[in-house]
């Protein structure tokens, strides 16, 4: 039997679309409403009662779907975005019906399940990704969603980000003016789309400087506070003359490991070795010392994809579909003591 994603197909529209077509709700153009119907006349699909309950009701339901994280490290941005968007749904009307995506091999089939039982209005994305097989597949079946993040530069969808290139290169600006010039950047592996927006910060604040980035002052490592202690080993091994006076990191995570790192090697963080954060974890503030770091706009960032999100279910265009919004330089300790002479 056809299904309402084959006549959505057949018709070239969304399953949201059709659903508005079959129960009389939503604003439809008459050429749209026509074609629906002719597609589902083509194929005889014939809806469910109870689904078409369902529908007209609709389901006032966000789906949002996380990748659990090991229970040594910590991701304090996605709990405050995901309390941050659950508020701004809330006060649209919204839920927002979270789900585990625990199987890396298959990060589809949660989302096709939703999508044919038709428990979502939508779906809210994060952590997206070069050829990210969610943005693909629900670009494909023309499902409403917006990201939290971006993908390839061809795919034409929604998204809300931070500009992880302008944000890094604050840090790196703030840095140069306490007079540092060996700044060393701990990267995320290169398959990360949001790594290499930072990174790029990070290369085009030095080139601007005028300083050329020296062998070994770029180690890339996975988000994780081990892995971010060693990179700090590698670069506080070196003749004083030569090692780095300060580190910018993607992650609070991995400042807390390069802090550390310092620390046992009998360096100052803040005198001996300036060290830059981000995402501005409640925690930097109560570290020894408190660390610098860059605060990313969550709240606003809720509020926007919710309320693109309920434009797209709508059957309208946001506007504007793509929102970069800058992050801010918090300046604590880790960096604010007096300038350097070098």
């Amino acid at each position: 039997m056809p299904t309402i994603k084959d006549v959505a197909r057949e018709a070239g529209v969304s399953i949201a679309t059709v659903s508005y077509v079959l129960n009389d709700s939503g604003a439809v153009s008459e050429a749209t409403h026509q074609r629906v119907l002719q597609a589902v006349e083509k194929l005889g699909y014939r809806p469910s009662v109870i689904a078409q309950g369902l529908q007209a009701r609709e389901s006032r339901m966000i789906g949002y779907s996380w990748r659990p994280m090991p229970p040594d490290q910590f991701n304090p941005i996605l709990e405050k975005f995901i309390h941050g968007m659950a508020e701004a749904a809330a006060r649209h009307g919204y839920h927002v019906l979270a789900f585990p995506s625990t199987e890396a091999s298959d990060e589809i089939s949660p989302y096709r399940e939703m999508v044919e039982r038709e428990r979502v209005d939508g779906f809210a994305l994060s952590n997206t990704n070069l050829d990210d097989p969610r943005v693909h597949y629900l670009l494909d079946i023309d499902f409403p969603f917006v990201a939290f993040g971006r993908a390839n530069p061809e795919w034409d969808f929604a998204w809300v980000d931070v500009d992880g290139a302008a944000g890094v290169e604050q840090a790196v600006n703030h840095l140069l003016e306490l007079g540092h010039r060996r700044i060393a950047c701990l990267a995320w592996p290169e398959e990360s789309l949001t790594g290499q927006y930072r990174l790029t910060g990070y290369r085009q604040a030095m080139a601007a400087a005028g300083l050329e980035v020296q062998a070994g002052w770029v180690i890339r490592a996975e988000n994780h506070y081990r892995h971010a202690y060693q990179a700090a080993q590698t670069w506080l091994t070196q003749p004083p003359t030569r090692r780095p006076t300060a580190v910018v990191a993607l992650t609070d995570l991995m400042a807390i490991g390069v802090m550390n790192a310092a620390a046992d090697a009998g360096l100052t963080v803040g005198r001996d070795l300036a060290v830059v954060g981000f995402d501005d974890a409640p925690i930097t503030g109560y570290l020894r010392p408190p660390l610098t770091s860059l605060r990313q706009p969550i709240a606003e960032i809720g509020e926007r994809m919710v309320t693109m999100l309920i434009d797209l279910v709508r059957g309208e265009t946001p506007s504007p579909a793509q929102v970069l919004l800058k992050p801010r330089l918090i300046v604590r300790d880790s960096t604010r003591l007096s300038k350097r002479e070098m």
